[in-house]
């Protein structure tokens, strides 16, 4: 970069106060650092958009990676299913070859799959997550109750009025 030491600036100085002039100085030098402001953003600028476009390069180098090495590992893993599903097989049809002409088997006879039964529960109840055991146990309400009926409830004994 330009090295620019106290005795250069000095003589830039005087030059420009001789060609400009006392008057337009402050004017032209404020504009002057407007533009190499500017132009340090810009410069700044590019500097960020260069490196974002090499960090970008390399996490989609490092993205392919990643994708192979994770379809590598999915083949592996569906190879190894596949020889256990077949190890499987081939072990499953020896035994059930041996357990057909078994005396006593039932291999002519399949019994229909049993029919499915609906559970037993009234679904449109709100229920709470505390179970009525714990409830009983712990001496909690577990009916609701109206005000004027707690009120009557709890109300002392008197005499009885005739109305």
């Amino acid at each position: 970069m330009i090295d620019f030491g106290f005795d250069k600036i000095a003589l830039i100085g005087a030059v420009a106060l001789i060609v400009i002039g006392p008057e337009k100085l402050p004017r032209v030098a404020r504009t002057v650092g407007h533009m190499l402001g500017k132009a340090q953003r810009y410069v700044a600028d590019v500097k960020a958009e260069v490196n974002r476009s090499i960090e970008l390069d390399e996490l989609k180098k490092m993205k392919t990676q990643f994708e192979d090495a994770a379809r590598d590992v999915e083949k592996s893993v569906g190879d190894e299913v596949r020889e256990a599903n077949a190890a499987f097989e081939s072990e499953w049809s020896g035994v059930t070859s041996g357990t057909a002409d078994a005396p006593g088997s039932h291999a002519g006879m399949t019994s229909a799959p049993p029919q499915y039964k609906r559970p037993n529960k009234r679904w449109r109840l709100k229920r709470g997550a505390m179970p009525q055991w714990y409830k009983q146990r712990q001496g909690i309400r577990t009916r609701a109750q109206s005000g004027a009926a707690r009120v009557a409830r709890f109300r002392p004994p008197g005499p009885k009025r005739d109305l």
